[in-house]
């Protein structure tokens, strides 16, 4: 992917004076989603199935309830997420091709794997471990209930304390994803950052945006919903529908930011 500024040919029609409203953006992403989503919900179902069957397996294979087992669970897990900062990449390249008018093809979801792989995991790395340095308290509450058995007694004491981390961790976790939302596109659009300078970027650009995507974010709620209640295959056009608008987001906050466009 080359630098957004060699790219406005294929993504002019993005170009405005103003920031694109919730239902601008979604639009442009349904105009753009039409005829690929065979595409999209192929990449999705590749997603899916690999990280679902790596943390089962994990599951499978581990004794959590001891305290060594549990370590090794979720050290396990840290890994299986860095490596789906490959996949992530590849996702986020596959939709700025797709909002910028380029053929996609399901491939085009494996190039994380072969596009500064270094820079990709770090990025997840340092996402990752901020995420479980936040969960932290959650992970050992986790565990204590496990090993409180069939006492009533010990599993109440632990659920206010554990209802707690489970706020605390989310409202981290949120944090986390709006701040460093932009990262992996930064990652196509500008390859010649190093990954520290993406993460800093990132942040740098969702300075006076993080209200804005997270209403984007939250505008997808009922839709979610009804993914859930079909039992989760409406999920498979929902989520390819969620992600493109978040590319049209991060194009439309690039293209007005005059520090990032240097």
């Amino acid at each position: 992917m080359q630098h957004y500024g060699r790219m406005q040919k294929g993504c002019h029609h993005i170009i405005m004076n103003r920031f694109k409203s919730s239902a601008e953006l979604k639009a442009g992403a349904r105009e753009r989603l039409l005829g690929h989503y065979g595409t999209v919900i192929g990449a999705e179902l590749i997603t899916l199935v690999l990280s679902g069957t790596a943390s089962f397996a994990v599951g499978l294979l581990v004794d959590i309830t001891t305290v060594m087992g549990s370590i090794i669970y979720y050290a396990i897990l840290f890994f299986i997420s860095i490596l789906m900062g490959l996949f992530t990449s590849g996702t986020c390249y596959l939709y700025l091709k797709l909002i910028c008018g380029r053929p996609v093809n399901i491939s085009d979801l494996f190039y994380g794997f072969q596009f500064a792989p270094d820079k990709a995991i770090t990025v997840q790395a340092w996402f990752t471990l901020l995420t479980y340095a936040s969960s932290l308290p959650q992970f050992i509450l986790t565990y204590k209930i496990s090993m409180a058995g069939t006492s009533v007694d010990k599993i109440t004491a632990l659920l206010l304390p554990y209802s707690l981390s489970l706020i605390f961790s989310g409202v981290v976790s949120v944090m986390l994803g709006l701040l460093y939302s932009q990262t992996f596109y930064l990652l196509h659009d500008f390859p010649q950052y190093t990954a520290q300078e993406l993460l800093k970027k990132s942040r740098r650009l969702m300075v006076h945006h993080k209200g804005r995507l997270f209403y984007l974010y939250v505008s997808f709620l009922p839709l979610m919903l009804l993914g859930l209640f079909s039992f989760g295959l409406a999920l498979l056009w929902v989520v390819p529908y969620m992600t493109a608008t978040q590319t049209m987001f991060f194009l439309d906050l690039i293209q007005h930011n005059t520090e990032a466009a240097e």
